[in-house]
């Protein structure tokens, strides 16, 4: 038998291979595979929007005149933090005028533009094709980054403006990349490059704080926008000619790489766009559920991504440059967390778990833990380490989200899965602006520990509410609704209106 008879036959024989293993043969023994290359560029990408999403939050510490702030304003109180050894520079004042509310609308006019495109991008990726729609995004994201100092110097309003044309384009990433996720990744591997591509946001962010406050430091603050959005620039030249919406339509993809991505997608894939069952949607009890599970969720998250380089700056008095690297060491855990994670999800569902189980399980790490170590931050005090600690495990263990309810939208339809998570992240990302305003209501005119261990303490049981929900109400059982009529008989279905009284 020749060497490539019996190549072919090895990739053929799937009934004596694990399930977990790819069935790509010695006919392409050398390189990445295209799925592989798909997902570093998402990783890549989400690192691009992340960093842009999250610079200003680093920025406007070096934007704002802190002293005039702070004579019109601040209260001090016997329960502030001495400023004691984490700074001894003398921080320069910014050329604005804006207080805390001000801020929170800055940092949270972003997300009025983000929710808006969510369902819109996800069906557009479902019908489309998810790549012009995700490069698209970044791109736009990245040229109004790039505007971001001329808005400022303009007035408010024009920043605000600007952010929510940013929010705009990054709205259609996510369930973009949901949907092209669905047709990329087999089921044995969803969490693990789920995993990978998402933690793209975490490696943004690492990346991000850091530099920004060294930009800021050394080039001032405007040099943060113009170069994570040329950065940004860049990156979309390259998905644009690397990346294709299917492994059907890329041109040199190999022919069993593509035959194993096809067949382990199986009958769950419907070719062609499908309809969407709005009412079947509207009226399942587990997309409720995993609704409310990304809006608690998003909630914690950006709590503590918008505001922790304040809490730093404003309660543990740390300088721009070590508030910027201390800012980033809970992401980078974070990032760790979930790639680690993630393949260990994989690897309970290949040994036969139930993945459900599996999902619940991990969801759960990611949300109780941090609601504990929140409310353990909110009673460290001025304690600088201890603080640190418990908001680097906060975070951190928040990673394990997405070996979660993350993968639950392909999970339960993959047919649907751009759609779903548009709802869900839409109504999740609400909170982006939610959670900043409620911030600068809380903390407004008070720089002292009080004030923000309630902010914690609401996050913290935000997370519990969301994650009990899930727990109960939840599933990642394909439903019924993700199938044509004439092959839902063979899906059990899980819904409001059969399984659940309220």
């Amino acid at each position: 038998m020749s060497e490539e008879a019996t190549n072919l036959l090895v990739a053929t024989s799937g009934d004596e291979s694990d399930e977990s293993e790819p069935l790509i043969t010695s006919l392409h023994p050398k390189g990445p595979k295209t799925r592989h290359i798909f997902a570093l560029l998402g990783f890549l990408g989400f690192a691009n929007v992340y960093a842009m999403r999250v610079n200003l939050s680093v920025a406007i510490v070096a934007m704002v005149n802190n002293t005039a702030i702070a004579n019109n304003s601040m209260t001090n109180s016997s329960t502030s933090c001495p400023v004691v050894g984490n700074t001894t520079d003398t921080p320069t004042d910014g050329p604005f005028d804006w207080g805390a509310r001000e801020q929170g609308w800055l940092l949270g006019a972003f997300f009025y533009g983000y929710v808006l495109t969510q369902i819109p991008g996800g069906r557009l990726a479902e019908v489309y094709g998810g790549k012009r729609l995700y490069g698209v995004g970044v791109l736009i994201t990245a040229i109004f980054t790039i505007l971001t100092p001329l808005a400022a110097k303009t007035s408010i309003y024009t920043l605000v403006l600007v952010r929510v044309m940013e929010g705009l384009g990054e709205g259609v990433t996510f369930p973009a990349m949901h949907a092209m996720l669905a047709v990329w990744v087999p089921p044995q591997e969803r969490s693990s490059i789920a995993g990978l591509v998402y933690s793209g946001a975490q490696a943004g962010t690492v990346l991000s704080l850091p530099l920004s406050g060294y930009l800021c430091d050394k080039l001032g603050w405007e040099s943060v926008f113009y170069v994570f959005g040329t950065l940004g620039v860049i990156w979309w030249v390259g998905w644009w000619y690397l990346v294709y919406d299917t492994p059907s339509s890329h041109p040199t993809i190999h022919r069993e790489e593509k035959r194993y991505i096809l067949d382990s997608l199986g009958a769950k894939r419907n070719t062609g766009s499908l309809p969407v069952p709005w009412l079947a949607i509207f009226t399942s009890g587990p997309v409720w559920a995993l609704l409310i599970a990304h809006v608690a969720q998003n909630f914690g998250f950006y709590t503590l991504l918008t505001e922790l380089p304040s809490y730093l700056a404003r309660v543990l008095h740390f300088n721009i440059r070590d508030n910027s690297i201390i800012s980033a060491l809970p992401y980078l855990l974070m990032l760790i967390t979930g790639v680690v994670m993630a393949r260990l999800a994989d690897w309970f569902l290949s040994v036969g778990t139930d993945r459900t189980f599996v999902r619940k399980i991990f969801n759960s790490f990611a949300i109780y833990l941090p609601a504990i170590f929140l409310v353990l931050a909110g009673y460290s005090g001025c304690n600088s380490t201890l603080t640190i600690a418990l908001l680097c495990l906060a975070v951190g263990t928040n990673g394990c989200h997405y070996a979660g309810f993350m993968c639950v939208h392909i999970d339960m339809a993959s047919n649907y899965a751009g759609t779903l998570l548009g709802i869900t992240n839409g109504a999740a990302n609400i909170m982006g602006f939610v959670a900043p305003t409620v911030t600068g209501y809380i903390v407004a005119g008070h720089s002292d520990v009080p004030h923000w261990r309630m902010v914690f303490f609401i996050a913290a049981m935000v997370y519990c509410v969301g994650n009990t929900v899930f727990l109960v109400f939840g599933t990642a059982k394909e439903q019924k609704w993700n199938r044509r009529p004439e092959d839902q008989e063979e899906v059990e279905e899980e819904d409001l209106l059969d399984n659940y009284e309220y």
